[in-house]
Formats: C-alpha cells, sequence, structure tokens
C-alpha cells in the first residue's frame, strides 16, 4: 500500500501535502497508469489521518485530470500520454530599455516635483469626495464635467481673451489623444501642414492614423503663407504664441494672414496649440490667435501637463460652433478619458483662484530658475562661445554657438559629462540651407542645486568641441 511520512509538512494543510506526493509519483511513473489508489478508509487508517483528507485530495487529483473514478471500484491511476504538438519554445524575457541617467537633463520638458501643490490639490479632492459622492459614480459626458468646462471657459476669458462657450470644449487626457478625436472629426482625407522645425510627436500622432500631413518651413515670423499655399494643406497646426522649438512668436500681421488663408475654404481650419502660453516671463501673455479669429476657424488646445505637472494628463480643445456640434453628433458616443474625481478637483482649483495663484508663482520660480543659468553661463564663459536666443518666451531658450562646430559633437561631448542637451537641427524635417549650431535649453526640470555644476559641464563640452580638442 502506498505510504508517505507527513514529518516535513510545515504549515501546509494535510490533504494538499498528500495531494502532492500522489501527483508526484503519477508524473513521475511511479505509480503507473490504470493502478488503483487504496480505499479512502484503509488509506485513512494506514496514513493515521482522516478519511476527510484523503477524500480531498482525491477530489482534487479528479478535478485536475491525475486520477478517475468509476462507480463501486475506485480511484485509478490516469494515462497521461504527453502531447505530440511542437512544445511552445520559452521565449527569453523581453528587456524593456533603460533610459541613461544624466546629471542634468536639458532636454526634458517635465515639471520639477517640488512645484506641485500637493497640500492643496490632496484638500480639495478630500472636499470633492465629501461633496459629490454621487456625481463621482456617474459617467461624465463625452466632452468632460461641465463644472470644469465651465471653470476653463472663464479662465480663458480671462487670461487668454478667449470667448468660449463651454459647451464647445472637450476634456481629453492628453492632447495626443485630442488630435486622434479631431482627426476622426475632421476626416481621414484631409491633408495637415506642420511645421518645420517642430514638435516631433505631433508628426507621429498623424503618421499613427495614417493621415497625410506636409513639413512646412518658417521664418522669423512663423509658418511661411506661401509654402503653406503650396503645401496643398486643409488643415493648419501652429504653435504661435509660443514656437517650440524656436521661440518664434508670430506677429500680429501673419496671424491676420494666417486666418484668411483659412477664410477661404469651408474645409480649412488652424489648430492652435497654446501649450506653455501661461509661462512668457516678460511682459504679458501673447493674445491667443483664438481670439481674433471672426470666422470660426480655428480650434484652440491646451494641457495643464505644463501648469501643473507633466503626469496630470488633462488636456482640452476649444472647437468652432460648428465642429462641436458634429463632435457630439458623430462621436459623442465615447467616453471621457479623464476620471470625475481629477475633473472635479481641477474645476474647483481653476474656480476658487488657486490655478492663478499657483501659475504667478510659477512664472516667478521659472524666471528666478531661468536666471541663475544664464549667470552661471555667463560665469563659466560659456556666453563668450554662443549667445542666448529666445529666453522670453517660455519655458525653454536657444543657445546658438558661434562657429561651424558641429553640434552632434557637442551633444556627444555633453553627454559624457553627464549633461544631456538637444540640438536644434534634431526638431527639422528638412535640413535648413544654412545650419546654425544650436541647441534646445530646457530648464523646467533640472534641480536649482544642480545647475551651477550642470552649465560647468556643458561648458567644458563647448569649448572642448569649439578648442577642436579630441
Amino acid at each position: 500500500m502506498l505510504t508517505y511520512s507527513f514529518s516535513k509538512i510545515g504549515s501546509e494543510s494535510l490533504y494538499m501535502y498528500l495531494y502532492k506526493c500522489i501527483r508526484e509519483d503519477i508524473l513521475t511513473g511511479k505509480i503507473t497508469p490504470g493502478t488503483k489508489l487504496p480505499s479512502k478508509r484503509s488509506f485513512a487508517e494506514n496514513l493515521g489521518v482522516s478519511v476527510i483528507t484523503v477524500e480531498n485530495a482525491y477530489a482534487q487529483l479528479v478535478s485536475e485530470g491525475y486520477v478517475y473514478a468509476l462507480p463501486k471500484k475506485g480511484f485509478f491511476a490516469a494515462n497521461l500520454e504527453k502531447s505530440t504538438a511542437p512544445q511552445k519554445k520559452e521565449s527569453p524575457r523581453t528587456q524593456m530599455p533603460v533610459p541613461p541617467k544624466y546629471f542634468a537633463d536639458f532636454s526634458s520638458s517635465r515639471t520639477d516635483p517640488q512645484n506641485f501643490p500637493f497640500a492643496t490639490w490632496a484638500k480639495l479632492m478630500r472636499e470633492i469626495i465629501s461633496e459629490k459622492s454621487a456625481e463621482l459614480m456617474v459617467n461624465a459626458p463625452c466632452g468632460g464635467v461641465f463644472e470644469l468646462r465651465c471653470a476653463i471657459a472663464e479662465h480663458l476669458r480671462e487670461f487668454r481673451g478667449i470667448d468660449a462657450d463651454p459647451n464647445c470644449i472637450v476634456v481629453g487626457a492628453g492632447t495626443e489623444y485630442l488630435y486622434g478625436l479631431l482627426i476622426q472629426l475632421l476626416g481621414f482625407d484631409k491633408v495637415y501642414a506642420l511645421e518645420d522645425p517642430g514638435y516631433r510627436k505631433i508628426a507621429q500622432v498623424y503618421e499613427s492614423y495614417g493621415v497625410q500631413y506636409r513639413f512646412t518651413p518658417m521664418d522669423k515670423e512663423g509658418i511661411d503663407p506661401k509654402a503653406l499655399e503650396k503645401s496643398g494643406a486643409d488643415i493648419l497646426h501652429i504653435s504661435p504664441s509660443h514656437h517650440f522649438p524656436t521661440g518664434i512668436v508670430t506677429p500680429i500681421a501673419r496671424r491676420y494672414t494666417l486666418l484668411d488663408w483659412a477664410a477661404q475654404s469651408e474645409n480649412r481650419y488652424i489648430i492652435e496649440d497654446d501649450y506653455d502660453s501661461e509661462f512668457r516671463l516678460t511682459g504679458k501673455p501673447i493674445p491667443a490667435l483664438q481670439s481674433i479669429d471672426s470666422a470660426d476657424r480655428v480650434i484652440y488646445m491646451n494641457t495643464f501637463s505644463k501648469s501643473l505637472a507633466s503626469t496630470i494628463r488633462i488636456s482640452y480643445m476649444v472647437l468652432p460652433t460648428a465642429l462641436a456640434e458634429a463632435f457630439y453628433k458623430n462621436l459623442g458616443f465615447y467616453a471621457c478619458t479623464v476620471s470625475n474625481l481629477e475633473q472635479y478637483t481641477l474645476a474647483k482649483f481653476i474656480s476658487e483662484g488657486y490655478f492663478e495663484k499657483h501659475i504667478n508663482r510659477m512664472r516667478i520660480r521659472y524666471k528666478q530658475k531661468k536666471d541663475l543659468i544664464l549667470k552661471e553661463m555667463k560665469r563659466c564663459g560659456l556666453l563668450k562661445l554662443a549667445k542666448i536666443d529666445a529666453e522670453d518666451a517660455g519655458l525653454h531658450f536657444l543657445l546658438r554657438v558661434c562657429g561651424p562646430v558641429p553640434a552632434e559633437k557637442i551633444t556627444r561631448r555633453a553627454a559624457e559629462n553627464g549633461v544631456r542637451v538637444t540640438g536644434l537641427s534634431a526638431y527639422y524635417h528638412t535640413a535648413p540651407v544654412n545650419p546654425q549650431t544650436a541647441f534646445v535649453i530646457s530648464y523646467s526640470e533640472v534641480p536649482d542645486a544642480r545647475i551651477p555644476e550642470a552649465v560647468n559641464r556643458l561648458a567644458k563640452a563647448v569649448t572642448a568641441a569649439v578648442m577642436g580638442e579630441r
């Protein structure tokens, strides 16, 4: 008769230990197929356990197919024939690429986590949970919670000069998601004009949706109207208040020229990406293009990722009236992609004045950070080899190196020194005729304590490249 020792059972239950012992003997062939197992009562007496223990072990073996039962005959070991099908090869575990760690990253547009108003945000979230428990459990409209859309409309009216109807505002989880909605709304047959140079992810989004897009060159005032007309585009995607990466601010005359272009056809629209307009560090913010649009041809887009935190994936767009009606008619089946709790909290954050205070505080904070960087660049002699451009437009500026030094050479040397920078040329689709060695210096994420050393390392890289050192 089968027998097993229970001396090393540990904390495992008796029946599970017995089940594993029998299963192992079946798998190894010690108990051959068709072998009759002892009756429950005799087996229990032999092992010194209860009949229930044996019964539970047998039941588990039967349920998994290791044992089968025949009425009035007992329990028998099953025939476990190995499958003749080819065995699946175990593939190596996918290794996710680990990004290199830098002492300072002047290419990142992320925000410093120390700047986020955690205490205020947490307080407002608690209030929302207490006050709006019922609303939190109701699906929001596809355009977003109405309280948030009203708060955004009031903010735009006071600070961007935009008279926005809350019913024309659509809230979504990030601008990339909203781009996808716009493509579906405007039609996959449309041709999009993109700024060259420009933010690379925009082209990637349009590419992923399979729509046509044209890179359109810029001059010192923004998108070139002649090149735009020549492109055959239906939709123009621009950032006129602060272009990334050049920092160009499109003047009023050029803005009216672009609006005239859009008004020439009912299929033409302009997508105005106003992503960091709140952070013009000198003077008043530049009025939005949408605020002077009398033909209702501008789709205004903005995000709270820059003003609050990179991980606050709440963005919005203001649609022209005709497009808003088409959106709710044709795409109203979509669910809003931002949680109700976040939407109600942000609405309260804006309507109770916390957002305005936060923006004012951040303007001061980022100006101090930028001034510190410029001070350190001057101190270490970097500004003898380079000059600053577009430093007042937003959370980045250009560092233009004097002399014909390849940007890749400086980028590589800076990386060796633990500093990451990206050359302006990396944002061009078509290389400029007379390229300049320039770098996009984004400074929102670099901690103040690291700025002196980071600038010093960057200066060494530029000096080494300019002086022709190996």
